[in-house]
């Protein structure tokens, strides 16, 4: 393969012009070109927000699932849910590597691919046949392509593969979480919503890692509220439906005595945004790590509140975010609890 774009964009079948996640259709051949590198794929990890999609459109029939996975990535040569937009990564091996790749990376090398599946050439060789459908993690048989411009992680030898992938998975949200509490020059309070789930946990450790005076986090139901507050991982625990604007703003102001300065969320469902904006005090900053949040309602909901809240949206990629995600999972001995039971209860 000659003539490689460090972004992808010789991997780009339809429409032409576009950048690899815009496209429709990518080229998944193994083949690689000089700045490329081929992974031996062994597991999905499907972000929530498109597992929760396919789960509910498919009544949790697993069946049905993995069968629109599997057309999805015969069809678009990647794994882009057409509904939300999202993807996931992966674990692999590497099996080639072209001379010219910047990446660092060596045949043999375990690694976690740090880009979503959204713009990564993907072919599945097995049907999913290891997979029922029914959790985020996806034991897969096939091969993945990575560009000059790709991100990898190698796995780190002291933790298990699929606790690394689900680390991994979110480690965007965590290193984004500390930057923004750590460059306020006074204390702040932050509200994480969804601060049971794996992103969440990890942000309200980096908030308070990072110097933030008080903590909620906000769960939608009783037994995501024992678990929290059995972690001890925030200073308060809330319970309300994120998508209920005014009682998620209720439930941020009792327990940190009024609006938080950073709302941080974390939820995989859609129609969260007023809520975010209403329970985050003027001047506060509202960080959206969720694949299902509307830009659209999450501007003009800010318009209609004349709320003054600078909006974030996570890209998912911070400079050294792996690492300090893992350095977070190690250092807090109640995170790893929480994700290991995540895993367990998969």
């Amino acid at each position: 393969m000659v003539g490689t774009s460090p972004v992808g964009l010789h991997r780009v079948i339809e429409p032409v012009g576009v950048l690899p996640q815009a496209a429709q259709r990518l080229d998944s051949r193994p083949e690689i070109g000089p700045d490329e590198v081929r992974v031996r794929v062994e597991r999905l990890n499907l972000d929530a927000a498109s597992f929760r999609q396919l789960a509910d459109k498919h009544g949790g029939d697993g069946a049905a699932v993995r069968t629109e996975v599997l057309e999805i990535i015969r069809t678009r040569g990647k794994m882009h849910n057409p509904v939300t937009g999202s993807g996931g990564m992966l674990i692999g091996t590497v099996e080639e590597v072209g001379p010219d790749s910047p990446l660092g990376l060596k045949p043999g090398d375990r690694v976690a691919t740090l880009v979503s599946l959204t713009l990564t050439p993907l072919a599945v060789a097995d049907g999913l046949a290891d997979w029922d459908g029914r959790s985020e993690q996806v034991p897969c048989a096939g091969h993945a392509i990575l560009f000059g411009r790709s991100i990898a992680a190698v796995l780190p030898d002291d933790l298990d593969p699929q606790l690394s992938l689900a680390v991994l998975d979110v480690c965007g949200a965590p290193a984004l979480t500390g930057r923004v509490v750590r460059r306020y020059d006074r204390p702040v309070t932050v509200a994480v919503i969804g601060g049971a789930g794996k992103s969440g946990s990890l942000s309200l450790a980096a908030a308070r890692r990072a110097g933030a005076v008080r903590t909620v986090g906000v769960v939608p139901t009783d037994a995501e509220r024992e678990r929290l507050a059995a972690a001890g991982l925030a200073d308060e625990v809330a319970l309300a439906d994120a998508r209920d604007p005014v009682a998620l703003a209720a439930a941020v102001g009792a327990a940190l005595g009024g609006p938080a300065d950073v709302t941080v969320v974390c939820v995989d469902v859609p129609g969260c945004e007023h809520g975010a904006v209403l329970s985050t005090a003027e001047g506060g900053t509202v960080i959206f790590f969720s694949m299902a949040t509307s830009f659209a309602a999450a501007a003009l909901g800010a318009e209609g509140l004349a709320a003054d809240v600078t909006m974030l949206i996570g890209n998912g990629y911070v400079p050294g975010h792996a690492a300090y995600a893992l350095e977070l999972l190690r250092g807090e001995p109640a995170v790893r609890r929480l994700f290991e039971a995540r895993l367990a209860a998969d």
